[in-house]
């Protein structure tokens, strides 16, 4: 009856409404919204509900974007840093190797679908699960505000190696030869200086969202279908053609809203791929199982080329799921005949409990590393990665975190009015660091939610009186002020806050002075007016 009712009423509401209703629950039981989506396509699923093409359009749109605004954030000399594809190479390949040996291994004592396995196939299905969700993972950095951290940076760039594997794969499959037309993607090299022009020109409203849209989706999207390439790889190349534009950091919050809604149909869509069998989830499992084996390679690597424990920590954990993209490849291999076509749903089904499994993991991965931290830096090398050296606070009275335009506004505020020796900015973002340090500020290069950073802090003597925390992600503010706490710091703390009720959590975690930027920007305003205004002119 129920099944029946549900045939009749239009998918798209109904996916909307699900997907809002799992989404309350997951973010009641401490879960990021994403968990309850694809929780939500698995509803849809079993109550009889397929995936369409308005989904699936929604759906690819939603990774466009995603992908757009990463490369608005990329540098391109990010992704040669030998800690960025040398782990991802490595890593392909080594998991790739063991993969391909478990599963080949466990044929001889299967039957069934895992039993029926060749020693090529097996070969092809390791391949399509060495590759990390890229959705997924930058998703929790940004929740997190750590997309500029080294960690972050460091896992944005091995995501990005591996989807130019994946494109590369299906470049030379047969089911996706490009079109001999291929290399004039080059020439959109060629557009930067008009699409600059035009970035400075459509202002600060509608129109600045509706560019980006215009440029990922009909120019990179539109060029690269064009001539048989991904469409999502010729979003990503505009945004890399962007990122040098001052505005380009504008242009990506200014999406931020189309890109998470979005998003939503990404994961609906993922549950709703299909039914699979006892024996498909069962082989999932396995597969999950093995997970632990492709976070650990990550974290070992990744210390290996000379990252701190809790950076290599960080990175692995955002990396530590199967991918998309891998199912992508697998769906190639089975139209090819090379693989059987169970494997998609196999790998579907994989996907979605490696999300479902990781997602907890990835709300608090701080603490996490705090728990097991004596352990892990067992792994760090002797040497260390140039942007992951201890630093010094020297005799800084005032610490200012996050140097963005409100940090930045605080630290020169605190700097003319008790001279510059007295405050000292800190910023997770290496070029934002350079800016600064070019311009005469003294900021270092650093980040509040490290654990290290803060008992570094708190062993060595220091002249430390106030933390004033200005970083936007409040969650990103709340884990410093907890690191603060766990120390000896009895000195004065601030933090920004967006809303009221992060406000207030931030007094109750013991913050002095909260700044709501909403609330008080107006008498902010107000009292700057006052202060300018003539005496003769004030209201009395």
């Amino acid at each position: 009856m129920l099944s029946s009712v549900i045939a009749t009423l239009p998918p798209v509401p109904l996916a909307i409404a699900l997907a809002f209703l799992f989404g309350i629950i997951a973010r009641a039981f401490s879960l990021p919204p994403m968990a309850g989506f694809l929780l939500a396509g698995f509803a849809l699923n079993a109550l009889g509900v397929r995936s369409n093409e308005v989904i699936k359009e929604i759906a690819d749109a939603g990774v466009m974007l995603l992908l757009f605004t990463i490369g608005l954030k990329l540098r391109l000399r990010t992704l040669a840093r030998p800690d960025v594809w040398g782990v991802a190479s490595l890593h392909t390949f080594g998991t790739a190797v063991i993969f391909a040996a478990a599963m080949y291994g466990l044929s001889f004592y299967s039957r069934g679908l895992l039993g029926e396995l060749s020693a090529a196939a097996a070969v092809l299905v390791a391949f399509a699960l060495t590759f990390s969700s890229t959705v997924f993972g930058i998703k929790v950095l940004e929740e997190r505000g750590e997309t500029n951290a080294l960690h972050g940076r460091a896992a944005v760039g091995i995501l990005v190696i591996q989807d130019f594997f994946a494109v590369a794969f299906l470049t030379l499959s047969a089911a996706k030869a490009p079109s001999p037309w291929a290399p004039a993607v080059i020439l959109l090299v060629l557009l930067r200086p008009l699409l600059n022009r035009l970035l400075e020109r459509v202002g600060y409203r509608e129109l600045l969202p509706l560019f980006g849209l215009f440029t990922a989706v009909v120019v990179g999207a539109g060029a690269f279908t064009l001539v048989g390439l991904k469409p999502d790889l010729g979003a990503l190349v505009m945004g890399l053609l962007l990122a040098p534009h001052p505005r380009a950091e504008e242009l990506a919050d200014s999406l931020f809203g189309f890109k998470e809604v979005l998003l939503i149909g990404f994961f609906l869509d993922i549950g709703l791929s299909g039914k699979p069998t006892f024996e498909h989830l069962l082989i999932a499992a396995v597969l999950v199982v093995l997970l632990p084996v492709q976070a650990g390679l990550f974290f070992v690597l990744l210390t290996r080329f000379r990252l701190r424990a809790r950076s290599a920590f960080l990175a692995s954990l955002s990396l530590s799921t199967y991918s998309e993209f891998g199912l992508i490849v697998c769906a190639v291999s089975a139209e090819n005949g090379w693989v059987a076509q169970d494997w998609v749903m196999v790998l579907a089904m994989a996907v979605s409990l490696s999300f479902l499994l990781l997602s907890p993991f990835n709300v608090k991965p701080h603490r996490i590393y705090e728990r097991f931290r004596p352990f892990l830096k067992r792994f760090e090398s002797s040497t260390r990665h140039a942007e992951d050296l201890p630093l010094e606070i020297g005799d800084a009275a005032v610490a200012v975190f996050g140097m963005g335009r409100v940090g930045t506004g605080a630290y020169e505020y605190l700097a003319r009015r008790h001279g510059p020796g007295v405050v000292i900015g800190i910023e997770s973002n290496l070029e934002k660091v350079a800016q600064h340090q070019r311009a005469g500020r003294n900021v270092i290069h650093g980040d509040a939610t490290d654990s290290d950073f803060w008992q570094r802090v708190h062993a060595a003597p220091h002249h430390l009186k106030a933390v004033l925390l200005a970083m936007p992600e409040y969650r990103s503010n709340m884990y410093a002020v907890q690191q603060i706490k766990e120390g000896d710091f009895h000195g004065f703390i601030g933090a920004l806050a967006k809303f009221a009720d992060q406000a207030r959590m931030l007094k109750a975690a013991g913050v002095h002075a909260v700044f709501n930027m909403y609330a008080e920007a107006g008498s902010g305003f107000a009292a700057s007016v006052d202060a300018a205004m003539a005496p003769a002119a004030r209201p009395t």
